[in-house]
């Protein structure tokens, strides 16, 4: 459906607004905007690039969606329509992908879809959790309490995950010094050594020199080449990396080479504990809840194991049994779930688990 930029008066009013509505037509729009309270005064269709290359090129950044998830929260804590919540939203997002988003959102909850139903159609931004999270809000009558729950963990996300970043740049750096050591070794040092033997009659080159200096003079004169295989090689692994197989190889990677293997499983346990707490405060069920960290926490080791601990609890067991002596799970986040089914405080227990890490 195509989507309009317009320009146009409140009735009651009198202030002018712009914004953006989907409609099948700009007659469609003009309606749309009349049934708001709105006076139009200019529609403009959108044009591919816009809609389509724009959205692209510009990723939302977590914090867009922290300030939204708030920003609804307390509009609609405050006691106004979801509408006009998303609309006062809209007006004051400063980033135009997520206000294009925002306005194909407000026609969809106009049309009549629930919340959930409208984000759900926009999953680059919105993920599973979020979703499940609304919906959840939405049934309950709690969706304010619901998206400052999404808000927190959002927050909180974004700040292990630059952790974790932050903690790769020291080896990532001494890794591309050696790197650039050895290109200066086989480019610069190696060749003098060649020319300081060429010069001492009947002495013959160790077997490795030989082969280094073959290394050397094919990367000086074709390193056009060398390029070309760096970047084919790194195309190629980056799309094998993306299948089945290439994932489970890279995750598997992830949460055991050194040094980065202590990182990430901190990562992924905090995510799970943190996704964990905050779908469980949102009443959602046990067994929906795994199904939803498991897509949450981005490793497909750890989501297995957390789709076998939901085959026992479908058993009969507990959760806490379920992820005990699990290779991929630390220890502590099982006993803090133990400890949490035992008083009834699940989604204490899985909170604390996520703030040790």
């Amino acid at each position: 459906m195509p989507t309009y930029t317009y320009t146009a008066r409140e009735r009651s009013s009198g202030k002018k607004v712009s914004s953006e509505v989907q409609a099948a037509n700009k007659r469609a729009a003009a309606h749309a905007l009349v049934e708001r309270g709105l006076i139009p005064l200019e529609i403009t269709e959108q044009s591919a690039k816009t809609t389509g290359i724009f959205g692209v090129l510009h990723r939302i950044p977590t914090k867009e969606k922290v300030i939204f998830s708030r920003q609804l929260s307390t509009l609609i804590n405050a006691g106004l329509p979801i509408v006009e919540s998303l609309q006062s939203v809209h007006d004051q997002t400063a980033n135009k992908p997520l206000q294009l988003i925002i306005a194909h959102i407000i026609t969809d909850v106009e049309a009549g879809s629930s919340l959930a139903d409208a984000l759900a159609k926009h999953p680059k931004v919105f993920n599973r959790v979020y979703i499940s999270l609304v919906a959840a809000g939405e049934t309950s009558g709690t969706l304010d309490k619901s998206l400052d729950r999404l808000a927190n963990q959002q927050e909180k996300d974004a700040d292990i995950i630059a952790k974790v970043r932050g903690a790769m740049i020291y080896p990532l750096i001494v890794i591309l010094v050696l790197i650039g050591v050895v290109i200066f070794m086989l480019t610069t040092v190696l060749p003098q050594v060649q020319d300081l033997y060429n010069g001492l009659p009947g002495v013959k080159l160790p077997l490795i020199t030989r082969v280094l200096l073959s290394v050397s003079h094919f990367i000086i004169r074709f390193w056009w080449v060398v390029l070309l295989l760096i970047g084919v090689t790194t195309f190629l692994t980056t799309r094998w990396a993306r299948t089945g197989p290439g994932k489970w190889v890279v995750d598997g990677l992830k949460m055991h080479a050194w040094p980065v293997g202590p990182l990430f499983t901190k990562l992924y346990m905090a995510r799970f504990s943190r996704t964990g707490a905050t779908l469980v405060g949102s009443s959602v069920p046990l067994l929906q809840m795994l199904g939803i960290t498991a897509e949450a926490v981005n490793n497909v080791h750890v989501a297995d194991s957390i789709n076998k601990a939901a085959e026992k609890i479908k058993g009969g067991s507990a959760l806490s049994e379920g992820l005990m002596g699990d290779p991929n799970f630390t220890a502590l986040v099982p006993n803090m779930i133990r400890i949490g089914e035992k008083s009834g405080a699940l989604e204490t227990m899985l909170g604390k688990s996520a703030d040790y890490y």
